[in-house]
């Protein structure tokens, strides 16, 4: 399946061309792959997520890139390795709760391996004068705590002073009714943390008015250190002839300084890693990231079968642990030689309305660029917030910019590969292609 933007023919045939070229099937099934199982939720520091990075590499090498891995350490991240447990019982019979669908890990809770049982409270009232707490029964001691959005941060002190079992909070849930996971967070509390949806929050409120209120939980949770990894990939240039003897790979590493470059050196960069499978369920991760893979590798692929005319220098970056506060891009980010263009794309699987974007650092000219080429492609773009490894380059002093086209089942398990659309997947990558294309210092004289 190819498509192209009607406005694409005021760009020449050349582009026009490239644009024909963008295959969604192709994409489509590169989603597929990453989405599948052996991959496991691509989490960093898990085989599944070292074998996506092999597997990457190989593709990036079949294009004729010269691929390198670069290995990191990782700190911090949260690890269920048991399916976490919740039940309660009021007057009636004991309700038990699903995990990702009526509670959740909170990322700041101590680990708690195995069910504990207690009496639920709520927090103690404070007196507004004294600002102590009121009424016999403020000793939280052996007993769950009930605590809304707003006084968690103070269950949780009062709780670990009185030697509390835990406590319960709330968290909301996304349109299909699940919670999603993520891996990186606060610091982690001396007690533990789950979060409840709002309809179970209210269910356990009710209760406590009514009488006694028992509550068995569990959050096996718990923070590793581990390795991630980047793949690198840098493609040939061509070269006209007044560019003749300057370098093309380079003597330096992949992704990092070159010498010798006359011309702009563009990167393109997506994180693979997902926030990695629960141990009873699958998080397949397909719209984020395996989405913007899966347009930055058909970019690749289609830019290096017709390269745009002159010096200019592709290289493309597959970050790793980004789930986990964007380690990838923080690793390799002061590597890069300073005048860089880094285009990230994080998400394009569902163009509701625009691409968010998002610029950093000297990026004004890049920003001109991609707005052409918007225009040339027929994708229309917003300024909106995107929080990913574009922010990394940006705070290296890159010209950076952030681009999102949508993540429908985001970090749960409903995020299936065919939620991601296709037009989208094409509309990304066309957005790439002509972008890097009108970069290129003959394309950009002209306009």
């Amino acid at each position: 399946m190819t498509s192209t933007a009607s406005g694409l023919g005021q760009g020449g045939p050349d582009l026009a061309a490239l644009a024909e070229a963008v295959s969604a099937t192709r994409m489509q099934a590169t989603v597929r792959e990453l989405a599948g199982d052996r991959y496991a939720g691509r989490r960093v520091g898990r085989s599944g997520g070292r074998a996506a990075a092999t597997w990457l590499a190989a593709q990036l090498g079949e294009l004729g890139a010269q691929v390198q891995v670069s290995e990191f350490d990782v700190a911090g991240v949260r690890e269920l390795y048991a399916t976490p447990m919740l039940a309660w019982r009021g007057t009636g019979q004991t309700q038990h709760l699903e995990h990702r669908r009526d509670f959740v890990e909170h990322l700041a809770s101590a680990e708690l391996p195995h069910p504990r049982t207690a009496l639920l409270t709520t927090v103690p009232e404070t007196d507004s004068g004294s600002g102590s707490e009121t009424g016999s029964e403020t000793s939280l001691r052996g007993r769950w705590v009930l605590a809304d959005a707003t006084t968690w941060g103070r269950a949780c002190e009062l709780a670990e002073a009185q030697g509390a079992a835990g406590v319960l909070t709330v968290r909301g849930t996304d349109t299909d009714g699940w919670m999603p996971k993520m891996i990186a967070g606060p610091p982690a509390r001396a007690v533990p943390i789950i979060a409840v949806r709002p309809e179970v929050h209210g269910h356990l409120a009710e209760a406590l008015h009514g009488g006694p209120v028992q509550v068995t939980g569990s959050m096996p949770l718990r923070q590793v250190a581990t390795r991630g990894c980047n793949v690198y990939a840098r493609f040939p240039r061509k070269e006209t002839d007044s560019h003749q003897g300057s370098a093309g790979h380079g003597d330096g590493p992949v992704g990092g300084p070159v010498g010798g470059n006359a011309g702009p050196r563009v990167l393109l960069s997506a994180h693979y890693d997902g926030v990695g499978d629960d141990p009873d369920r699958r998080l397949p991760a397909a719209a984020d990231n395996a989405s913007g893979v899966a347009a930055v590798l058909e970019a690749a692929c289609v830019l290096t079968a017709a390269p745009p005319p002159g010096a200019l220098e592709l290289t493309v970056a597959f970050l790793d642990a980004e789930e986990a506060g964007a380690w990838g891009s923080a690793h390799h980010a002061p590597t890069l030689p300073p005048d860089t263009l880094v285009i990230n794309l994080d998400g394009a699987a569902h163009l509701h309305q625009a691409a968010a974007v998002e610029a950093g650092g000297p990026a004004h000219a890049l920003l001109a660029t991609l707005d052409q080429a918007a225009r040339l492609t027929g994708v229309p773009l917003r300024a909106g917030a995107m929080a990913s490894d574009n922010r990394r380059y940006a705070a290296a002093g890159l010209a950076a910019i952030g681009i999102g086209m949508g993540m429908p089942g985001y970090q749960t398990p409903a995020e299936t590969p065919d939620r991601v659309q296709p037009d989208t997947l094409v509309a990304a990558a066309q957005l790439l292609v002509a972008t890097v294309w009108l970069l290129a210092p003959s394309i950009a004289s002209a306009w």
